[in-house]
């Protein structure tokens, strides 16, 4: 994240071990990785939850990446993200990614509820998480992307697909 907020895609690419693109460099992704460092310089700990993982298509193609807000809070919930470069969007990685989080969620001791929260004109992710039993438990305002509402499905759900 480091050699991604200097620009440095060769370099995180080298780290990551995977040939990174410029979605990785896009202000949305930059204001993420910021945010994400200052969470683990804060808590070391959150590295494994706050830390991105590259997800990769045939070929081995970065095509986005994915990963949960922190560690489970006190009721056991976890809230996850991913995003899609645009040049790989419609063709299931989002399914693919979102599988592979609620997953690794259902796996965690003291996971119990995995949330999602999404702007209400996002219709591609009201899709993809309608697919996953999601339902909808409330709103909330976020400062980057405005009026969001919340979604919810118990991680026991997916313990027999980890």
């Amino acid at each position: 994240m480091t050699a991604l907020l200097d620009r440095d895609l060769a370099g995180a690419s080298a780290v990551a071990g995977v040939a990174l693109t410029d979605f990785f460099l896009t202000d949305g992704a930059l204001w993420l990785w910021r945010y994400r460092l200052g969470q683990i310089a804060g808590d070391p700990a959150r590295a494994r939850w706050c830390g991105r993982l590259a997800v990769c298509g045939e070929g081995g193609a970065v095509v986005g990446h994915g990963g949960f807000h922190g560690p489970p809070d006190d009721a056991g919930m976890v809230e996850l993200g991913y995003a899609v470069d645009p040049a790989f969007r419609r063709r299931g990685y989002a399914r693919a990614t979102l599988t592979e989080l609620l997953r690794r969620a259902a796996a965690e001791p003291g996971v119990t509820t995995v949330r999602a929260s999404v702007r209400p004109d996002n219709v591609a992710s009201l899709a993809t998480l309608a697919g996953f039993g999601f339902t909808a438990t409330g709103e909330l305002w976020d400062e980057e992307d405005g009026m969001e509402t919340l979604y919810e499905v118990p991680a026991s759900r997916f313990l027999s697909a980890s």
